[in-house]
């Protein structure tokens, strides 16, 4: 990789940060088209089912993409979709060279892009800024290996780690520029889930609206289905619909909440309690990439047990409740250090007056 391999492949990164949360269920992709040391060509996978990256590049470029060299974030794709393979029109182009960020894991490409340009007589290379462009599309790259959503759990703390005060009231800890990033990651989820605890304390919409883009897919996970059928997540008709996660197998039981729209998913019962493993997997066939977990304690907790959470979102707000507040997370039985749960790649920013960390926990499991 040389220096002028990682500062085009930034350019390429920063195109494909625009498209992210927008191009369900494909991946974000950036790319750019350079000759002669210029950008004549650029452009990033805008929504599912239009043009990809490169595509818009080579329309930019025109007739100039001959002889040029490509930066990529993924490699192209070589198969026929919704839209016609990249690698071939690349090598219609007649460019020279192509860097790749990373090699596509999806099956139906899996190094087909690369070594079709190859057999074409195209130079390439993968591997430039690969963690950067692995971290944009976290989501597609573990339901690609897993089957399974990619998990982000967020919360807003005090700063004595409290996400509410002893009587239940969280409004607002956190300040409106939080909230709104708070939005945007909703905008760029497939899913958002609760537990009935915080519907039935709450009664949030879960929606988006405080920045522009899709309401995700509400989930509600209900054991036993106590979720009162007049919540305004069962009556907001303008949402992409509403899962309810529960044990509860009684078709009586059942017909209200289908009656007002929702989804029931019948998970198998680990203690009394929705199997969150089960339910993870039940996401993954309803094509879940991206889940934003927003709480309770109690289910955010036990995800966290059982190493079921990807990355976590925590904004610090300049407050504090004292001891008998209520904790992000209700796990309990950390008698030790050595059986707290660690976290890795912190980074921090400030956001209004909050302070906005994110992490990403050590995959492990304290199951007993």
């Amino acid at each position: 990789m040389t220096v002028t391999d990682s500062k085009y492949m930034k350019r390429a990164l920063t195109l494909a940060k625009k498209g992210i949360g927008k191009t369900y269920p494909n991946p974000a992709v950036g790319c750019v088209i350079v000759k002669n040391g210029m950008i004549i060509g650029e452009g990033w996978h805008k929504k599912a089912g239009g043009p990809h990256a490169e595509i818009h590049a080579l329309e930019m470029a025109g007739n100039r993409a001959n002889g040029a060299d490509v930066y990529v974030t993924l490699e192209p794709c070589s198969h026929t979709g919704k839209t016609p393979p990249c690698s071939e029109a690349l090598i219609r182009a007649g460019v020279k060279r192509v860097v790749a960020g990373m090699s596509d894991p999806n099956p139906l490409v899996n190094g087909g892009g690369l070594l079709a340009l190859q057999q074409a007589g195209i130079e390439t290379f993968s591997g430039v800024l690969e963690e950067e462009c692995r971290a944009i599309n976290r989501p597609f790259l573990k339901f690609i290996a897993t089957g399974k959503p990619y998990v982000t759990y967020k919360c807003a703390m005090t700063l004595d780690g409290k996400i509410a005060s002893v009587t239940g009231d969280s409004r607002w800890i956190s300040c409106e520029a939080s909230r709104k990033i708070v939005h945007r990651m909703r905008a760029g989820s497939n899913a958002i889930m609760v537990g009935v605890d915080t519907i039935i304390a709450d009664n949030p919409l879960l929606t988006v609206r405080h920045v522009k883009g899709r309401d995700p897919l509400r989930v509600i996970v209900d054991s036993t289905l106590r979720t009162p059928e007049n919540v305004a997540v069962l009556s907001d008709l303008m949402a992409p619909g509403t899962v309810i996660a529960t044990t509860e197998t009684n078709p009586k039981i059942h017909a209200g909440y289908l009656k007002n729209g929702a989804r029931l998913l019948v998970c198998n019962s680990e203690n009394g309690k929705v199997d969150l493993r089960d339910l993870w997997s039940k996401l993954g066939k309803l094509g879940i990439h991206s889940l934003l977990l927003e709480g309770g304690s109690h289910l955010a907790g036990e995800a966290l047990r059982q190493g079921l959470i990807d990355e976590c979102v925590f904004f610090y707000a300049p407050k504090v409740v004292g001891s008998d507040g209520l904790s992000p997370f209700a796990i309990i039985g950390a008698t030790d250090m050595s059986r707290s749960i660690p976290f890795r790649d912190l980074s921090m920013r400030r956001v209004g007056t909050d302070i906005m960390v994110t992490a990403h926990p050590e995959n492990i499991c304290l199951l007993d």
